[in-house]
């Protein structure tokens, strides 16, 4: 399984009775079908898998098998709660998907074998490849991931932490253990602020929750970082993803809460986020509805000049 393109991660959408709206969800993936996404990953951060059921896992995972009809791979998350994650893994696997992206462990923090362990009971629950996500309670080694590496069954890392010089560090041994074929990807929240600097390490995927809410403005940036025309990527990260991660900042959890939010101002009702996320008050769905018209009106004018 290959990734090329911009990582989609969907929300979830939720019915004024707070239930999984599928046929919303498959609306707002076909919507960004035509945008050419490298993949897309349902029920995993941007679309609430931390509030999610089991089957609403299952649901969610469906939609977006159906709706993608094999044109890019499916991933879903798998985390949590080992019993909720092993449990996420063969509802997604029943489900179609084409992988698992392992998110971190519930509340508590292990050594660094304990975490291994739990990646590995993960990827033993179906025959699904996984990839490892670098984040929060989930904190690997270079030589944790050479480990992991061994086995053919994980093939991609994708860091949420933020330490470039341990970043580069897991590449390289990566890479020394034989794995040439490992994909690595930029996790960090609005990842394009720093996709620059993760080319630089090796890592040149990355995820994208603003393709979900502005894919024309995401796949503008992503035309301009994949052709290495740096006037325009640059502009797109003054203009418009750079005022995005001032607001995001004003409040936790906003890395989803204004996703959503954005796609609420565009017509879509997905509905709110679930708790412990709240939803931006009326001053900042105000900000948020001026950067993205300063977005859209810049990725018109890039795509005008050709």
């Amino acid at each position: 399984m290959k990734f090329d393109g911009v990582l989609f991660f969907p929300v979830t959408p939720f019915t004024a009775k707070n239930e999984v709206d599928a046929g919303l969800l498959r609306e707002h993936i076909a919507s960004r079908l035509p945008f050419a996404p490298g993949g897309v990953f349902p029920a995993c951060g941007t679309g609430e898998y931390h509030a999610l059921g089991i089957d609403e896992v299952r649901t969610v995972v469906r939609a977006a098998v159906e709706t993608v009809g094999g044109a890019v791979p499916v991933v879903s998350g798998a985390g949590g709660p080992l019993g909720h994650a092993l449990a996420s893994a063969r509802a997604a696997d029943d489900a179609g998907a084409d992988g698992l992206l392992v998110l971190p462990p519930y509340l508590v923090s292990g050594p660094v074998e304990g975490t291994v362990a739990y990646v590995e009971a993960v990827a033993a629950a179906t025959s699904l490849p996984v990839i490892v996500y670098h984040r929060g309670t989930a904190r690997f080694t270079p030589a944790a991931m050479a480990r992991l590496a061994a086995n053919p069954k994980v093939i991609g890392f994708k860091d949420g932490l933020g330490d470039v010089g341990l970043a580069q560090e897991i590449v390289t041994a990566v890479k020394a253990a034989g794995r040439e074929d490992f994909q690595f990807f930029n996790g960090l929240l609005t990842a394009e602020l720093t996709q620059g600097a993760y080319r630089g390490l090796g890592i040149p995927l990355y995820s994208s929750a603003a393709f979900a809410m502005a894919p024309e403005i995401a796949s503008a940036y992503y035309q301009a970082y994949a052709s290495g025309d740096e006037g325009r990527r640059n502009a797109l990260l003054e203009h418009f993803y750079a005022p995005l991660v001032r607001l995001r900042d004003q409040t936790p959890g906003f890395g989803v809460s204004l996703i959503k939010a954005g796609l609420r101002l565009g017509g879509m009702p997905v509905g709110s986020v679930r708790p412990p996320l709240v939803d931006p008050d009326p001053a900042q769905l105000r900000e948020l509805e001026t950067i993205l018209a300063a977005g859209r009106e810049l990725a018109g004018e890039l795509a005008a000049l050709g």
